[in-house]
């Protein structure tokens, strides 16, 4: 990865979650300057915490429904780069606390965005939303960027909504602003170590096989996109750097998702991690007033191919071998930091 974050000022909206903390120790590997701005890490083993990220970057613990702490940050830290990955990520979350979580990925994100209009030093967005913005019909097919918008649960419908009002500042204020690049982007389903959130299922396999309890799961024939962290994450910092070129010609959307290999059931990938870590069980229970949850969804990334140069590295079994490898790692004792930057290096990124 050509270090053109080397450098630079780049924030980092959500740097203490889990695509957060892996993006921030990408880029302090490249040898960016980063701050964050986030909620305070949940978990005393949250990978924000694991990583021992605090001290080597300016981190800012705020809401980003709170737009003065963040025009704050803007103004004293001058970002050239924005990621904003700050969100409510969970759709049964989002059942529960609907309010919050459009608060959060509406409201917030128009926040993230004012400040973006506001500073003049700021030369390319990156703004990431979900696969879920799309209106799901259940079809085989990926979705391109120019399908429908949309979303039956709370999460699902506030990251279309999001979109909406992304591109309305674009068209609105950012496409005839000079030397500014702004981009959003869709991922698929994302793995990788280091992830403890509550009804995710690499997690919750985890902590299970942790505990030597059986792994239950609701949905065995849903079928999800599933690429390791580093996937999305290495077509966010390409879009970084083809904004700073071509503000022009990238500015828009963009899909960042696996191969249709890696298109597969939650049954299949929760079995697949039993066998990588040597042992455990699978339940299934499957409660008839549960949420609605999706059952088919996959991306079609021909766009990114085709004008970004950019496809996936690993494929779903490397995906998965490296995702078990480093919590197994960190199970028996090994340091996570020296864990994920080993797999960065592995995936290409520091070269």
């Amino acid at each position: 990865m050509d270090p053109m974050v080397k450098n630079r000022r780049v924030l980092v909206t959500g740097s203490t979650g889990f695509k957060g903390s892996w993006l921030s120790l990408w880029l302090l590997e490249l040898g960016a300057e980063v701050a964050g701005f986030a909620l305070p890490p949940e978990r005393p083993n949250d990978l924000y915490h694991m990583l021992g990220l605090e001290p080597r970057m300016k981190q800012v613990y705020g809401d980003i429904r709170n737009p003065d702490a963040l025009s704050t940050l803007f103004r004293e830290f001058r970002p050239e780069i924005v990621f904003h990955l700050a969100a409510q990520p969970l759709v049964r979350l989002s059942y529960a606390d609907p309010v919050g979580t459009y608060s959060t990925n509406v409201l917030g994100s128009i926040h993230l965005l004012e400040a973006v209009r506001h500073c003049p030093e700021t030369r390319a967005l990156i703004y990431i939303t979900s696969d879920k913005c799309y209106r799901n019909r259940e079809w085989l097919w990926g979705y391109r960027e120019n399908d429908e918008l949309g979303g039956h649960d709370p999460y699902s419908a506030s990251k279309a909504c999001a979109e909406v009002v992304f591109f309305s500042y674009l068209d609105s204020f950012f496409r005839s602003r000079k030397r500014f690049g702004a981009a959003s982007a869709r991922a698929g389903n994302v793995i990788g170590g280091g992830d403890w959130a509550a009804d995710r299922l690499v997690p919750d396999c985890i902590r299970a096989l942790q505990a030597g309890n059986p792994i239950i799961i609701r949905n065995p024939h849903s079928i999800r996109p599933w690429q390791h962290v580093l996937e999305p994450l290495s077509g966010y910092l390409l879009l970084a750097e083809r904004l700073m070129a071509d503000p022009e010609t990238v500015s828009g959307a963009w899909n960042f998702g696996p191969d249709a290999e890696a298109v597969r059931t939650v049954r299949d990938l929760s079995e697949r991690i039993v066998g990588q870590w040597g042992s455990g069980a699978i339940e299934i229970h499957s409660p008839p007033d549960a949420p609605h949850e999706s059952k088919l969804l996959q991306l079609n990334c021909d766009k990114a191919r085709r004008l970004l140069g950019w496809k996936p590295s690993w494929d779903f079994e490397r995906g998965l071998s490296e995702t078990v490898a480093w919590y197994l790692g960190v199970h028996r004792g090994e340091n996570p930091l020296e864990l994920a930057k080993a797999q960065i290096k592995a995936f290409g990124g520091l070269s």
